[in-house]
């Protein structure tokens, strides 16, 4: 407690008689808002990302989101990937109390519960991230995680948010043309893409970001996912790689999470637990604007500065991701009836979601070269 708290009948005015909460607090070490009171509520999150990436920067702007928000009262500082525990760490020591929440994405914690990584990890029966996200909201998702959570004793509250665009399947030394070029390298990727890669012959290695360019330029890898034109030209990619292969199926719907140790959420004042929920909600879509604009603007840089030749993925090897998929998650959903009980859901969803966005919107592909293809350029 600050050396300057108000009497408890003071603070009582702030929080509106919730007694409970405030114990609450006490017991956690949060200093309580009240009238002349120095000093606003605190809580350290730590990123799973290096600071110089575009995802550490989502980190501290939905941060600035809720400090903005809550006029001060409530203050997220935000540590980069490695400031306390390693990436891979973030929810054990969220859980534990050691940060009080954190900013990565679900899939990282597929160790400990393999259902998690459906949260983007794979081709989500044909749904974008952003209707994962529909799904999560409005489809049963977020009791779903609920319930995961609690499987394996994470004393958290998630948030998923963010639709990421379709990841590239990455980097390589030369492009790759079928399924069988891929026999033999070592590959980073992520999630349940261990198991669909491992199939396909790949050797994989799950590293965290900071780590992938290193790796490949130690010759510790052969071949590399990250996520994004942003995120993979800042880490450096194009410094190991010029070649990239656009398309792929195996995180073609992911999205970020952000965590809150769940006791002191709770213990917060509600009218601060529900700006942090609202927040959430600004800040994807913030998110999404700010990706659309950065990541155009990195892929045109990739190719005229870098020297980067993107490629896309043939349709052979989309086709044979989904088919292993397929026998991955059967396999899962043996094994574990979490897994199963999600997957069903999800397919429930996206039969009616994504029938209906590929029957009700019209293919960008032909406005497109309409205004910007070869027929436009010559006409000029």
């Amino acid at each position: 407690m600050s050396k300057q708290e108000k009497p408890v009948s003071t603070r009582r005015k702030f929080l509106t008689g919730a007694a409970a909460a405030t114990a609450g607090a006490a017991t956690l070490g949060f200093p309580m808002i009240a009238k002349g009171q120095a000093g606003p509520i605190t809580m350290r999150f730590q990123s799973t990302w290096p600071s110089k990436d575009i995802f550490h920067e989502y980190a501290l702007d939905y941060a600035k989101t809720v400090n903005d928000m809550t006029g001060g009262d409530l203050k997220i500082e935000v540590l980069p990937a490695g400031a306390v525990v390693p990436a891979f760490g973030l929810l054990d020591a969220v859980t534990k109390g050691t940060l009080d929440g954190g900013h990565g994405v679900l899939v990282y914690h597929y160790g400990k519960q393999n259902a998690l990584a459906l949260w983007g990890s794979g081709p989500a029966y044909g749904m974008d991230a952003n209707m994962l996200l529909a799904w999560h909201k409005w489809g049963g998702g977020k009791e779903l995680l609920e319930k995961l959570y609690k499987s394996i004793g994470a004393n958290v509250v998630s948030f998923p948010y963010g639709p990421m665009a379709t990841q590239p399947l990455g980097w390589f030394k030369k492009p790759i043309t079928k399924a069988e070029d891929m026999k033999g390298l070592k590959y980073r990727t992520v999630g349940i893409s261990i198991d669909v890669f491992t199939a396909m012959g790949v050797a994989v290695n799950a590293l965290p970001g900071g780590e992938i360019v290193p790796a490949m330029d130690r010759g510790l890898l052969d071949a590399a996912e990250f996520n994004n034109m942003s995120s993979d030209r800042l880490l450096g990619f194009p410094d190991v790689s010029k070649v990239c292969m656009l398309q792929s199926f195996h995180q073609n719907s992911e999205q970020f999470e952000i965590m809150f140790n769940k006791a002191k959420f709770d213990a917060l004042p509600e009218k601060m637990r529900a700006i942090i929920a609202n927040a959430v909600d600004a800040a994807s879509q913030a998110l999404t604007w700010k990706a659309i604009d950065r990541y155009s603007k990195d892929y045109v840089e990739l190719q005229t500065k870098d020297k980067v030749k993107f490629y896309k993925t043939p349709d052979a090897i989309l086709q044979k991701q989904l088919e292993i998929y397929d026998q991955v998650v059967e396999k899962k959903s043996a094994d574990n009836p979490l897994f199963k009980e999600i997957v069903a859901s999800q397919k429930a969803f996206a039969v009616r979601a994504v029938k209906w966005d590929m029957d009700n919107n019209v293919n960008r592909r032909m406005a497109f070269n309409h205004y910007f293809g070869a027929k436009a350029a010559a006409k000029k």
